[in-house]
Protein backbone atom coordinates (compact mmCIF):
# COMPACT_ATOMS: atom_id res chain seq x y z
CA UNK A 1 0.00 0.00 0.00
CA UNK A 2 2.47 2.59 -1.24
CA UNK A 3 -0.21 5.26 -1.63
CA UNK A 4 -0.51 7.34 1.52
CA UNK A 5 -4.32 7.63 1.53
CA UNK A 6 -4.33 8.53 5.22
CA UNK A 7 -1.53 11.11 5.27
CA UNK A 8 -2.38 13.79 7.84
CA UNK A 9 -4.98 11.61 9.59
CA UNK A 10 -4.73 10.73 13.27
CA UNK A 11 -6.36 7.53 14.52
CA UNK A 12 -7.17 6.59 18.12
CA UNK A 13 -6.82 2.89 18.90
CA UNK A 14 -9.00 2.29 21.95
CA UNK A 15 -7.78 -0.80 23.79
CA UNK A 16 -7.30 -2.28 27.26
CA UNK A 17 -5.65 -5.37 28.72
CA UNK A 18 -6.49 -8.63 26.94
CA UNK A 19 -6.74 -7.10 23.46
CA UNK A 20 -6.33 -9.63 20.65
CA UNK A 21 -2.75 -8.92 19.54
CA UNK A 22 -3.22 -9.50 15.82
CA UNK A 23 -6.38 -7.35 15.76
CA UNK A 24 -4.41 -4.39 17.09
CA UNK A 25 -1.05 -4.93 15.38
CA UNK A 26 -2.14 -5.70 11.83
CA UNK A 27 -4.73 -2.90 11.46
CA UNK A 28 -2.29 -0.48 13.14
CA UNK A 29 0.43 -1.42 10.66
CA UNK A 30 -2.01 -1.00 7.75
CA UNK A 31 -3.02 2.44 9.04
CA UNK A 32 0.57 3.57 9.48
CA UNK A 33 1.58 2.13 6.08
CA UNK A 34 -1.24 4.24 4.60
CA UNK A 35 0.24 7.34 6.24
CA UNK A 36 -1.88 7.68 9.40
CA UNK A 37 -0.54 8.59 12.81
CA UNK A 38 -1.87 6.23 15.49
CA UNK A 39 -2.13 6.53 19.26
CA UNK A 40 -3.02 3.84 21.78
CA UNK A 41 -5.73 5.19 24.09
CA UNK A 42 -6.64 3.13 27.14
CA UNK A 43 -8.44 3.20 30.46
CA UNK A 44 -5.11 3.30 32.35
CA UNK A 45 -1.59 4.47 31.58
CA UNK A 46 1.58 2.41 31.25
CA UNK A 47 1.24 -0.74 29.16
CA UNK A 48 -1.62 -3.01 28.17
CA UNK A 49 -1.34 -6.78 27.84
CA UNK A 50 -2.04 -8.37 24.49
CA UNK A 51 -3.28 -11.93 24.00
CA UNK A 52 -3.16 -14.54 21.27
CA UNK A 53 -6.62 -15.97 21.94
CA UNK A 54 -6.21 -17.16 25.57
CA UNK A 55 -2.40 -16.96 25.77
CA UNK A 56 -0.59 -13.81 26.93
CA UNK A 57 1.33 -12.09 24.13
CA UNK A 58 3.38 -8.91 24.06
CA UNK A 59 2.46 -5.68 25.79
CA UNK A 60 1.85 -2.35 24.07
CA UNK A 61 2.67 1.10 25.45
CA UNK A 62 -0.31 3.35 26.12
CA UNK A 63 0.08 6.82 24.59
CA UNK A 64 -2.81 8.49 26.41
CA UNK A 65 -5.63 7.59 28.75
CA UNK A 66 -9.20 8.07 27.62
CA UNK A 67 -9.55 10.86 30.22
CA UNK A 68 -6.77 12.81 28.44
CA UNK A 69 -8.29 12.78 24.95
CA UNK A 70 -11.25 14.17 23.06
CA UNK A 71 -12.91 13.14 19.83
CA UNK A 72 -11.66 16.36 18.22
CA UNK A 73 -8.08 15.08 18.66
CA UNK A 74 -8.68 12.31 16.09
CA UNK A 75 -10.01 11.68 12.60
CA UNK A 76 -11.03 8.05 13.18
CA UNK A 77 -11.29 5.30 15.81
CA UNK A 78 -10.15 1.65 15.80
CA UNK A 79 -11.36 -0.81 18.46
CA UNK A 80 -9.65 -4.23 18.37
CA UNK A 81 -11.26 -7.31 19.84
CA UNK A 82 -10.25 -9.98 22.27
CA UNK A 83 -12.74 -11.09 24.89
CA UNK A 84 -11.39 -9.12 27.86
CA UNK A 85 -10.53 -5.89 26.04
CA UNK A 86 -14.01 -4.72 25.02
CA UNK A 87 -15.50 -6.10 28.22
CA UNK A 88 -13.23 -3.77 30.23
CA UNK A 89 -13.85 -0.87 27.85
CA UNK A 90 -17.63 -1.19 28.10
CA UNK A 91 -17.34 -1.11 31.88
CA UNK A 92 -15.51 2.23 31.81
CA UNK A 93 -17.84 5.24 31.51
CA UNK A 94 -15.14 7.40 29.90
CA UNK A 95 -14.37 4.82 27.20
CA UNK A 96 -18.09 4.37 26.48
CA UNK A 97 -18.58 8.15 26.27
CA UNK A 98 -15.59 8.40 23.89
CA UNK A 99 -17.17 5.85 21.54
CA UNK A 100 -20.60 7.50 21.83
CA UNK A 101 -19.05 10.89 21.05
CA UNK A 102 -17.23 9.42 18.04
CA UNK A 103 -20.52 8.16 16.67
CA UNK A 104 -22.19 11.52 17.28
CA UNK A 105 -19.33 13.32 15.52
CA UNK A 106 -19.95 11.26 12.34
CA UNK A 107 -16.28 10.27 12.25
CA UNK A 108 -15.51 6.76 10.97
CA UNK A 109 -14.89 3.79 13.25
CA UNK A 110 -13.52 0.29 12.66
CA UNK A 111 -14.42 -2.38 15.22
CA UNK A 112 -13.51 -6.07 15.04
CA UNK A 113 -14.37 -9.36 16.76
CA UNK A 114 -15.69 -8.73 20.32
CA UNK A 115 -15.17 -4.96 19.90
CA UNK A 116 -18.84 -4.30 19.02
CA UNK A 117 -19.67 -4.87 22.71
CA UNK A 118 -18.46 -1.28 23.13
CA UNK A 119 -20.82 -0.13 20.35
CA UNK A 120 -23.69 -1.88 22.15
CA UNK A 121 -22.83 -0.27 25.50
CA UNK A 122 -22.50 3.17 23.88
CA UNK A 123 -25.94 2.88 22.26
CA UNK A 124 -24.41 2.93 18.78
CA UNK A 125 -25.68 -0.48 17.56
CA UNK A 126 -29.35 0.54 17.29
CA UNK A 127 -30.52 0.71 13.68
CA UNK A 128 -27.17 -0.43 12.25
CA UNK A 129 -26.10 -3.55 10.43
CA UNK A 130 -23.01 -4.98 12.12
CA UNK A 131 -20.98 -8.15 12.25
CA UNK A 132 -18.84 -9.48 15.09
CA UNK A 133 -17.60 -12.64 16.70
CA UNK A 134 -20.72 -14.88 16.49
CA UNK A 135 -21.36 -14.96 20.25
CA UNK A 136 -22.20 -11.22 20.21
CA UNK A 137 -25.11 -11.57 17.78
CA UNK A 138 -27.76 -11.74 20.51
CA UNK A 139 -26.28 -8.69 22.26
CA UNK A 140 -26.28 -6.71 19.01
CA UNK A 141 -29.85 -7.75 18.17
CA UNK A 142 -31.05 -6.98 21.71
CA UNK A 143 -29.49 -3.52 21.35
CA UNK A 144 -31.56 -2.90 18.20
CA UNK A 145 -28.90 -3.75 15.65
CA UNK A 146 -29.04 -6.09 12.69
CA UNK A 147 -26.33 -8.76 13.07
CA UNK A 148 -25.07 -10.49 9.92
CA UNK A 149 -22.46 -13.20 9.41
CA UNK A 150 -20.18 -11.52 6.86
CA UNK A 151 -16.44 -10.99 6.53
CA UNK A 152 -16.77 -7.22 6.67
CA UNK A 153 -19.73 -4.84 6.96
CA UNK A 154 -19.79 -1.07 6.45
CA UNK A 155 -22.77 0.85 7.81
CA UNK A 156 -22.61 4.66 7.75
CA UNK A 157 -18.86 4.79 8.31
CA UNK A 158 -18.71 2.00 10.88
CA UNK A 159 -16.64 -0.96 9.67
CA UNK A 160 -17.07 -4.27 11.51
CA UNK A 161 -15.55 -7.72 11.03
CA UNK A 162 -15.86 -11.08 12.77
CA UNK A 163 -12.38 -12.43 13.52
CA UNK A 164 -8.65 -12.40 12.75
CA UNK A 165 -9.18 -14.25 9.44
CA UNK A 166 -11.19 -11.21 8.25
CA UNK A 167 -8.35 -8.72 8.87
CA UNK A 168 -7.34 -8.27 5.19
CA UNK A 169 -10.91 -7.29 4.19
CA UNK A 170 -11.31 -5.30 7.43
CA UNK A 171 -8.13 -3.31 6.77
CA UNK A 172 -9.15 -2.55 3.19
CA UNK A 173 -12.57 -1.18 4.19
CA UNK A 174 -11.17 0.59 7.25
CA UNK A 175 -8.66 2.53 5.14
CA UNK A 176 -11.35 3.32 2.56
CA UNK A 177 -13.69 4.71 5.24
CA UNK A 178 -10.94 6.52 7.16
CA UNK A 179 -9.81 8.22 3.92
CA UNK A 180 -13.30 9.65 3.35
CA UNK A 181 -13.76 13.24 4.44
CA UNK A 182 -16.64 12.57 6.83
CA UNK A 183 -19.60 10.28 7.21
CA UNK A 184 -22.55 12.17 5.75
CA UNK A 185 -25.37 10.40 7.56
CA UNK A 186 -25.69 8.00 10.40
CA UNK A 187 -28.86 6.11 11.19
CA UNK A 188 -29.86 4.98 14.65
CA UNK A 189 -30.45 6.92 17.82
CA UNK A 190 -27.66 8.60 19.76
Amino acid sequence: MAEKKLAGKKVAILAADMFERVELEEPRKALEDAGAETEIVSIHDGEIQGFDHFDPAKKVKVDKTVEEVAVDDYDALLVPGGVGNPDQLRGDENAVAFVRDFAASLKPMAVICHGPWVLVEAGVARGRTLTSWPTLQTDIRNAGGNWVDQEVVVDDGIVTSRKPDDIPAFNEKMIEQFAAERVTTRGGTL
